[in-house]
């Protein structure tokens, strides 16, 4: 590392990677594929990323585990064995240190580091990072494995500060676990998280109490012990089913497309078919029940009507699940969310259901909480409150170059971006599942790698083409920042104030983050950008001093 004093700055490596999670891991893979010399550098004390801080209790993915699941390594894919349906956190944390060990990654990450700056010097051709130890390290290439939900947002309530019980947020989990035995808890939040902690919560405390601000839509589960015939029958196919994951709209084979409107079939033919994939379980099948699902409003209502009636179905008291059947955003325009056992634990004696959008949380009080109704009295508080989706740890760092482009002007009217992969003013700076990608709209697994290796393709390119910098231009950059606004805008999406619209957090500006024309025509993109010799793209070798390595010359 060099000395942060440094006049002018020195490679150190080929790539910077900021994460550790799947992303930074994939990416180093691929960079040492190449005869780069990369490092990732990690804010946690482990590998995982959103894996290793998410350990709340139910922690859970909610794409199966066959799928959610590296690609790159055929031997791999069929050694690991996933115990159920649905991964835990643990399960899924086991199997990316793993993958680390497996294949030599944990040498070139340093964990305990958090990035501070980054900044680009064009007559060096090198950015420079700076961590919390004042260090500085260099090279010609910054990769951001950054992570779309890895910024945890707690509420600014007043009052917190003076709260004399506990606190927790679900995205950062103390490592020991919580024991909430005979406590009164107050959970606030019904997003993911919150649906998958609070069944567990109500298990161990003495009374819960649930804040809802806003009903979400959420499907079962049916998680299962993993059925060996099953894993036997999907391994024997994984390399079809992998390719054709880039085929389809979230990036998950198996699932046959829809072929027909829904209000061309007859209610008694919706209630069938609505009712065969509720009993599969799974978000992605039941979204593909129809067409027009998420194009439509009248189409919609016929899938979110059957699932308000399952709800009033399985809870007992008629109050309690009117409160919990959403109305106020189409299904599947927020994330449709996965249970197991959560609209049953409203049945419980010691659970109860605080409508906090009729009667707000105004303050956290010394006892506990106080709403413009009632004031309750707590040992603990749970946080389930999201994060700062997409932008939040882009921009916790601050990415400049000395060109003057800087990341909080830059995205201060939401992100700008190409491909969600690179932005115009910032060369050589690379985002895996940046915003404007499919991301956190698709199986994630499959974006990170089909991200990574256009990245790593990329410099492949520039290497034989004897390139040293990219950039995309602003044209190319204002025309995908349309395009993504058209597609969105033809969906039903922007009618929910969703986290994909930064709706969750106050003064984020309102706009619609993910790319949702589906991974396969975002695949299909990417690939007819490269044949056209990577459209929207400028390439250059730069004059550069003798200090400063080109890629590939590191060892």
């Amino acid at each position: 590392m060099n000395d942060s004093s440094s006049q002018t700055p020195t490679a150190d490596l080929d790539v910077l990677v900021i994460g550790g999670g799947l992303s930074g891991l994939y990416t180093l893979y691929r960079m040492r594929g190449l005869g780069l010399k990369a490092h990732a550098y990690e804010a946690g004390s482990g590998l995982g990323g959103t894996w290793f801080w998410n350990r709340y209790p139910g922690c859970r993915c909610d794409i199966e585990s066959l799928e959610y699941s590296y690609s790159f390594s055929p031997e791999l894919e069929q050694d690991w064995h996933w115990p159920e349906r649905y991964g835990t956190q643990p399960q899924i944390l086991e199997y990316i240190e793993h993958v680390a060990d497996r294949f030599d990654l944990r040498k070139d990450v340093t964990l305990n580091t958090r990035v501070q700056t980054a900044s680009f010097d064009s007559t060096a051709n090198l950015w420079t990072i700076t961590i919390d130890t004042g260090e500085t390290v260099s090279a010609p290439y910054l990769v951001m494995a950054t992570g779309n939900l890895s910024t945890p947002r707690v509420p600014d309530f007043p009052g917190l500060d003076g709260f004399k019980g506990d606190f927790y947020h679900t995205g950062l989990w103390p490592h020991e676990g919580v024991d909430f035995t005979g406590q009164r808890v107050a959970v606030i939040g019904t997003g993911s998280s919150g649906v998958q902690s609070i069944p567990h919560i109500a298990e161990q405390a003495k009374h819960l109490h649930v804040f809802q601000r806003t009903a979400n839509f959420i499907l079962p589960a049916h998680n299962r012990p993993m059925d060996p015939e099953h894993e036997r029958e999907h391994k024997a196919s994984y390399r079809d089913r992998r390719k054709a994951a880039y085929d389809t709209p979230f990036g998950i084979a198996g699932y046959p497309p829809p072929t027909r409107s829904a209000l061309e079939a007859t209610p008694e033919e919706r209630e069938a078919a609505f009712a065969a994939k509720w009993a599969a379980g799974g978000t992605i099948s039941y979204l593909y029940s129809y067409t027009d699902l998420l194009l439509n409003e009248e189409a919609n209502e016929t899938a979110a009507e059957f699932v308000r009636a399952r709800i009033r179905e399985t809870v007992n008291d008629p109050r309690t699940a009117e409160l919990l059947c959403p109305t106020d955003h189409p299904i599947g325009t927020k994330r449709l969310i996965l249970d197991t056992n959560y609209y049953e634990t409203f049945n419980r004696d010691n659970v109860t259901l605080v409508d906090a959008r009729s009667a707000p949380i105004e303050a956290i009080t010394p006892a506990g909480i106080r709403t413009s109704e009632a004031t309750y009295e707590f040992d603990a508080i749970v946080f389930a409150t999201g994060f700062d989706a997409m932008t939040g740890a882009m921009k916790e760092i601050d990415i400049r170059a000395d060109t003057g482009a800087e990341i909080q002007s830059k995205w201060a009217d939401g992100p700008h971006t190409y491909l969600g992969i690179m932005m115009a003013g910032f060369p050589n700076l690379f985002m895996v599942t940046g915003p404007q990608s499919p991301g956190v709209k698709s199986n994630m697994a499959v974006s990170i790698e089909q991200h990574v290796n256009f990245i790593s393709d990329c410099l492949e390119y520039m290497q034989k083409a004897g390139h040293t910098r990219i950039e995309p231009t602003q044209e190319a950059e204002d025309r995908w920042g349309r395009y993504n606004d058209e597609v969105a805008n033809a969906t039903l999406y922007p009618k929910a104030n969703s986290w994909y619209m930064g709706a969750n957090i106050p003064g984020k500006p309102r706009i619609f983050m993910p790319y949702v024309g589906g991974v396969h025509t975002y695949n299909r993109i990417c690939q007819d950008i490269v044949a056209k010799g990577y459209e929207g793209f400028t390439m250059s070798r730069p004059k550069t001093p003798a200090s400063a390595q080109a890629v590939g010359t590191t060892p």
